[in-house]
């Protein structure tokens, strides 16, 4: 039979430097996350083996969830500790370093994100004196972001946010393989009800719009007791 019949996958950064992470099969918590129900699949009309097979099958799903979850969690506050700065700000940054001069609109239009969450942070950048408004010399009502000296050299040495990384390799897949990788991504979030959930595309954790200090406070960087 299933050798770890109790446990759902959770990773926990140890003490060591590299940051290395301890893997528990905890099926009692999976249950409670993602709504796993192990009397139900034990009561599926399966073989023994099947029934094996079915477990070991999610837990590698589970697995791979989690790591997708823990990488973005590790990313995001490796962001706010090098350049104090979380990766919406970062993208957006980038996005004015290579579109040049462009609106609050244009702005969102670029990174898909409405334009009340880039507007707050562009707020929070401006008062970091990493950008300024300025309005438009051929028409007085647009007003432009621009970056400041500070920023281009905040952006020489910051590390490529993780959606970055993503996105090329992405792009480096055939396109049946960014297809069913889509599909099955999409039939994910609606095996787990969250085809429904407001979401932008980036890959970050937490509030879009939120204070740098606060990512530290989020719960996702919370570590758990041993």
């Amino acid at each position: 039979m299933y050798s770890a019949v109790w446990p759902l996958v959770y990773l926990l950064p140890s003490n060591t430097c590299d940051q290395s992470f301890i893997i528990k099969y905890e099926w009692k918590i999976m249950s409670k996350t993602v709504g796993l129900n192990l009397e139900a699949v034990y009561n599926l009309d399966l073989s023994d083996e099947q029934k094996d097979h079915l477990l070991n099958q999610i837990e590698e799903v589970l697995v791979a969830l989690r790591r997708v979850i823990r990488a973005t969690d590790l990313h995001s506050k490796f962001l706010a500790k090098t350049t104090g700065l979380t990766a919406p700000q970062i993208l957006l940054l980038q996005s004015l370093r290579d579109k040049g001069q462009i609106t609050i609109g244009e702005l969102a239009n670029e990174m898909s994100l409405s334009q009340a969450t880039v507007t707050t942070i562009v707020d929070r950048l401006e008062k970091r004196k990493l950008l300024f408004r300025q309005r438009s010399e051929t028409d007085k009502r647009k007003v432009h972001a621009h970056l400041t000296d500070e920023a281009i050299e905040l952006l020489k040495n910051a590390p490529i946010p993780l959606q970055d990384q993503f996105t090329r390799q992405f792009g480096d897949l055939q396109e049946w393989e960014q297809t069913m990788i889509i599909s099955a991504l999409k039939r994910v979030a609606q095996m787990m009800d969250a085809q429904h959930i407001d979401a932008a595309p980036v890959l970050d954790i937490g509030l879009l719009d939120r204070h740098d200090t606060e990512i530290e406070s989020h719960p996702a960087f919370k570590v758990r007791p041993k």
